[in-house]
């Protein structure tokens, strides 16, 4: 029996599930990680893997680096939790509204569902009305507002509305389909009680599934003609696809904005920002109620600070070596996948990439989920085996990291080679 095994048989009699969060678990039982470094991860048993979980793409920088531990390790030295303003969260607000424009004004949190759970309550709080809308398959935390046919997690077990959650909370929630302007506009035009549209600009929760051209633009254009606050959940894009996230990326200013992930490569640690009279609706200056004992704990905006520092001072190399790294994996993939006449499609942008085992494009929730998930599953134990580590559901996302090399790339082209060979018999 493996330590992992030995482990997991612990973990299920005092953890529900053996696991602290669903997107962990797979069949079996997960491996368990003993350390990590730059792109490797390894486990209890001593397997080594090529990590392109990474933290579920918070770590853009990749494990350990130098220059964020430093930080780190100079602010614990001065302590660990204030509860009092600090100098350091002004400063990282700055550089937060520097990076990203349309976040005049940023509200330091804890967790990508504690900013998208705020975002909301601000738009319900700033335009008196009740009901939302979200893009089908876009994962936004694990908070009622927006448990409704959500990605991830949600999707992989088939959940549609959680167990627990009040229908009188889910009901207020309205679900359009992705990559579709014309359905959101259609229920904008019956619907006149809409607060806000919550939305991943590239939707990373549903394996991967990329705005058509002109989607975002027009999702812009609607919001406005219907005076409704469009909020992008940048949790996964935020730094991931440029400094100024996917909404610099693809030229679409929203009102409100929530960060997490690689604002803290690997420390916990969100934001949620927008126009100023919006942002202002907070207490105790407004009536709209948010707080948290550990928001802008100065441990994680140490990390913070030094992450958004490390990848502006890198970014003339950071982004291009990602494009570049990403584009030379799926490339290979691809032509292997063909070659071996495995129905495939692959969905990729800037450091991030997936790939569906189907005949159809894969543009919105209804076709990813007509995937082959089986195949999926196989060809995730098989990297596995061959020393690659990705997330082990089809609705996530496989992500680079700067400290991926070459030789990185080079082996994991070799490992998919193998392990999609298997999947074909």
């Amino acid at each position: 029996m493996s330590k992992s095994e030995r482990l997991f048989s612990r973990a299920r009699r005092v953890i529900p599930s053996g696991i602290n969060s669903p997107v962990r678990y797979y069949d079996p039982y997960p491996f368990f990680v003993s350390k990590a470094d730059g792109s490797i991860i390894w486990d209890v048993d001593g397997n080594r893997y090529i990590d392109y979980c990474n933290g579920y793409g918070a770590l853009l920088l990749g494990h350990r680096r130098k220059e964020i531990l430093s930080h780190v390790l100079s602010q614990l030295k001065k302590g660990t939790l204030y509860c009092a303003p600090t100098q350091i969260e002004v400063e990282l607000s700055e550089l937060i509204s520097k990076s990203l424009p349309s976040m005049q004004k940023t509200r330091l949190v804890n967790t990508g569902s504690e900013a998208t759970m705020t975002a909301i309550r601000l738009a319900r709080g700033f335009t008196k009305r009740k009901k939302i809308i979200k893009f089908e398959g876009c994962y936004h935390g694990a908070h009622d507002y927006v448990l409704v046919k959500a990605g991830s997690g949600a999707a992989n077990i088939g959940l549609s509305v959680s167990d627990g959650s009040l229908e009188e909370v889910s009901k207020n929630t309205l679900v359009v389909q992705y990559n579709n302007s014309q359905e959101l506009d259609s229920v904008l035009q019956r619907e006149k009680d809409i607060a806000c549209v919550i939305m991943e600009p590239v939707l990373a929760n549903m394996g991967l599934v990329l705005p058509q051209k002109n989607f975002l633009n027009d999702v812009r254009k609607i919001t406005s003609e219907h005076n409704i606050l469009l909020i992008f959940d940048e949790v996964v894009t935020g730094f991931r696809m440029s400094m100024g996230g996917a909404q610099t990326y693809f030229s679409v200013k929203p009102d409100i904005t929530t960060l997490g992930k690689a604002l803290g490569n690997g420390f916990p640690i969100a934001a949620v920002g927008g126009r100023s009279e919006i942002m202002d609706m907070l207490s105790p200056g407004g009536k709209v109620y948010q707080a948290s004992t550990f928001a802008g704990n100065p441990i994680s905006v140490s990390a913070a600070i030094a992450s958004v520092n490390t990848m502006n001072k890198l970014k003339s190399r950071l982004y291009p070596q990602l494009e570049r790294s990403c584009m030379k994996l799926v490339s290979a993939i691809r032509d292997l996948a063909s070659d071996m006449k495995i129905p495939h499609q692959i969905n990729s942008i800037s450091s991030m990439f997936q790939i569906f085992f189907t005949n159809m494009p894969v543009v919105d929730y209804s076709s990813a989920k007509a995937a082959d998930t089986e195949k999926f599953t196989r060809l995730f134990r098989e990297l596995l085996r061959n020393g690659v580590f990705v997330a082990p559901s089809q609705f996530e996302t496989v992500f680079l990291s700067y400290a991926h090399s070459n030789e990185n790339i080079r082996k994991t082209i070799t490992a998919y080679e193998k392990s999609l060979k298997m999947v074909k018999q």
